[in-house]
Parts: structure tokens; sequence; C-alpha cells
């Protein structure tokens, strides 16, 4: 075996990623030596190759990344596994650490398939008296509405477009995602107002997203971008993303400061950031 000429420090685990509550761990056969890459390995979201291990009589798929960071992480979510590991650990090294894990690895993998199969939401079907979710409720869409203009009735919770009752479903769908989105960008903006204010700090821009993995974003020149999504949900959850968001501004990471900005602004924000890690965004309903 090749020895490296300057010999590296065996890279450290990153426990950072292991502080959800463990289901029952599954019970596994002992650890064997890690498999070969298999040449049929299924494909990420992004499209590249993850790779396979085969543990006792399970296979595990997983994506591994290269990075400049110094322990290897392991991170699990409705993608499945995901490593990052430092350039210079060989892959004989990342497959072990791998192998060391396997229980949590498993049991986590276990637990997002749970979640999934318990909260994912049934599909849309867009046609008059469909329900869909606004500020935690749901809101019913009718058609015909009777002034020939789209209306929205907050007390009986009724959205009225004004399209035949034999209207084409994605022209249904176009009506109400098109007026969701409105409406987000117009309560966002009112609650990116407040909050800024509350924390003295001014963004330079904000806008919606589409982003399949992230509720928000704020970029270093204070560009700030909120998932519309987020219309769906109760405005207390809005306004935690909010926070979260505009304390950027003064904490570009996730350090104990960072944390503390926030809660000066949103002292609630654990149970809303509980809530949006038990529904990312791909268990949304589908529109």
């Amino acid at each position: 075996m090749q020895k490296s000429p300057t010999p590296q420090p065996a890279a450290a685990l990153d426990s950072r990623q292991l502080d959800l509550p463990l289901f029952a761990e599954p019970a596994l056969p002992p650890s064997t030596p890690p498999s070969s890459q298999k040449p049929d390995a299924p494909r990420a979201p992004d499209g590249s190759k993850l790779r396979s291990l085969t543990l006792g009589t399970q296979t595990l798929h997983y994506q591994l990344k290269r990075s400049s960071r110094r322990s290897i992480g392991f991170a699990i979510d409705s993608s499945g596994l995901m490593i990052t590991a430092p350039r210079w650990v060989t892959l004989a090294d990342i497959e072990t650490a791998i192998s060391e894990k396997q229980r949590w690895i498993f049991a986590k993998l276990i637990e997002w398939q749970t979640r999934v199969e318990q909260r994912a939401l049934p599909r849309v079907e867009w046609k008059d008296g469909a329900q869909v979710p606004y500020l935690g409720q749901p809101v019913r869409v009718t058609l015909g509405a009777p002034q020939g203009t789209l209306a929205f009735d907050a007390e009986q919770a009724a959205l009225a477009l004004p399209l035949p009752l034999q209207a084409d479903p994605q022209q249904i769908k176009d009506r109400v995602q098109g007026w969701l989105q409105g409406e987000a960008k117009r309560l966002f903006g009112e609650r990116l107002a407040i909050y800024a204010e509350k924390l003295g700090v001014s963004y330079r821009a904000y806008a919606l997203s589409s982003a399949a993995t992230r509720w928000g974003s704020c970029s270093s020149d204070g560009k700030i971008r909120l998932n519309w999504r987020l219309i769906h949900f109760p405005l207390s959850i809005i306004d935690y993303v909010v926070a979260h968001e505009l304390a950027h501004l003064r904490e570009m990471n996730h350090s104990p400061r960072f944390w503390q900005t926030v809660e000066s602004i949103f002292p609630e924000f654990r149970e809303a950031r509980q809530t949006l890690k038990h529904h990312p965004p791909e268990l949304l309903p589908t529109l």
C-alpha cells in the first residue's frame, strides 16, 4: 500500500448533524468490510452518481462531496445520506467511518422515510372545491366568481376564481399559485419591514424563491430570498424565517451569537425552527 509522503492526521467525525433524537436502533449484522463501487448505482437529485456500500445484508447509497473542511461530516435528509470529507481523506477511510456510524445512519434513514410517509400531503385535485393551505388554514377554491374577478373571503376561507366550472386543472392551478405568490410577496415584505426595524438593520432587496430545500437565504450584500411556499404556514413560522434571514445581516453564520440575535427579535424561534425541521419544502402539497 502506497503511503503519503506527508502523513495526515485522521479525520474526526463531525457530530454536529447528529443532534436529532434517535429511533430505536435496528438490528444490524456485524460490520463487514466495504464492498467495491457498483456500476449501476442510483443518482442523486442533482444528477451525480451515488456511491454504494454493502454493510452486512444491506446496501447503502450515499453522495460524496469533497471540501476543505478538516472532518468527515454526515448529513441525512429526504434525499438520503450526504458525506462531506476533506480532499486528502482516502475513500477507504471514509467508508470505514460510515461503517462505524452505520447504526445511526440506518436509524436516521428510517426516521426520514417515516416522516415522509406520515407528513406528505396528497396531490391537490385542481377543480371546484379544491383546498389549499394558506397561513396555516385550508382555503376552499370555488369557480365562477360572481363579479368576474378573483376574490378572497377571509371569513369564509374561500377563494373565488373567475373561471368556468369546466376550467382546465392547469388553469385553476396557475390562478391559485399566482394568488398565493402575490400574497407571499405582499405579506413577506410587511414582515421584513417590521423585523428589520426591530433589529435596526436594513436589507438591500428581497425576492421570492421556489427552492426545493431552502426556506430562505441572505447574501453578504444584503439580498434576501424567501420561499413563497412559506405562505402555507401560520404567520409565526413566516416571522421566524424572516427574523432568521435578517439576523444574518448581523452574523453571517449560525454561531451562538447568531441565535442570540434571532432570539432578541423572535423569542419563540425554537418552536418554529422545530416545526420547519419536520416540514421541508418537498413535503408540502403538490402545487
